[in-house]
């Protein structure tokens, strides 16, 4: 055999061999991803990121480094990076996804996370409904019966989160004519909070409220389901789902408390006492109600038509 030719068969099996060695770190990656102590969905997620890494090692120029060398696994990160955002034109939030995947296949390996930046993601507002699409939540709210009503009332006027919604005792609400307060005993971080309840609230309360004192003399429950116990999140997300697919939309009960929140900030309240209301335990949180969300953006450039 010709020199040359040793030499070609020599690189020829050197870089199979590199690249049965990324196969081999690969699938024990898999095998231990199988018991890591992390949600099914991130699981499944690390799972199809690493494997395609290790694909796209395959077609580099000596792959083994990626999977041994500090710096070989640096360039490898930063390359695939850019193979995501140009080759496949993906979004800045599903290559951060991918690089955090990568990130944990080399924890794994023992050589630590790459260093290689992350994606800068666009600030936004949480997403909160329009004025139209808040008149015909409480139209539907309307024509249902007491209890969901009151229920998506509450969410959009109070900002309750759905655990403290179902935390709800008869005797956490006092109203009179002209006034009530909600008081939320245990909220997140187990802060006690009160908030005060809009005459839409105490309307739509009135016949929840006289029904359950009579049902419950010792209080119990505000919100029960049809045998008596006390209501689930996920029954209350049901219910505002319902609700909103008869007025035409498509939302969780989340997105009532974003709309709360916006509606206050962007009526020009102090923030301080909108983080109180909505129970934020950092100012920061409550900030974020201030971004431009989709629509803003959207109506600023078309503003920018001339008439002709």
């Amino acid at each position: 055999m010709a020199a040359s030719q040793r030499r070609k068969s020599a690189s020829t099996n050197k870089r199979g061999t590199a690249i049965s060695d990324v196969d081999a770190a690969v699938a024990r990656y898999l095998k231990d991803l199988e018991r890591a102590p992390l949600a099914a969905r991130t699981k499944d997620a690390y799972g199809q990121h690493v494997g395609a890494y290790g694909a796209w090692l395959g077609g580099r120029p000596e792959p083994a480094l990626a999977i041994s060398d500090p710096r070989g696994r640096d360039h490898a990160a930063r390359d695939f990076k850019r193979h995501l955002k140009v080759d496949l034109g993906w979004k800045p939030s599903s290559v951060n996804l991918a690089l955090a995947a990568v990130d944990h296949f080399n924890r794994f390996l023992g050589l630590g996370p790459a260093n290689v930046k992350r994606e800068p993601l666009a600030q936004a507002a949480p997403r909160a409904l329009s004025e139209d699409d808040q008149r015909a939540l409480l139209r539907a709210a309307e024509a249902s019966r007491p209890r969901d009503r009151a229920i998506v009332t509450l969410l959009l006027y109070t900002a309750l989160r759905l655990g403290e919604l179902v935390a709800l005792d008869v005797e956490d609400v006092s109203m009179s004519a002209r006034k009530g307060l909600m008081v939320i005993r245990s909220g997140k971080g187990d802060v006690y909070r009160e908030v005060p309840l809009n005459r839409p609230c105490r309307n739509a309360l009135e016949p929840l409220l006289s029904a359950r004192r009579k049902a419950a003399a010792d209080g119990g429950a505000l919100f029960v389901g049809p045998h008596g116990g006390r209501l689930t999140a996920r029954s209350v997300d049901r219910a505002v789902r319902a609700v909103a697919a008869r007025a035409g939309l498509e939302l969780s009960a989340h997105v009532l408390r974003h709309t709360c929140v916006t509606n206050l900030v962007r009526a020009g309240n102090d923030l301080v006492l909108v983080a109180e209301l909505a129970g934020h335990r950092r100012l920061e949180t409550t900030r974020r109600y201030s971004l431009p969300s989709e629509a803003d953006r959207q109506a600023a450039m078309e503003a920018l038509e001339l008439e002709e």
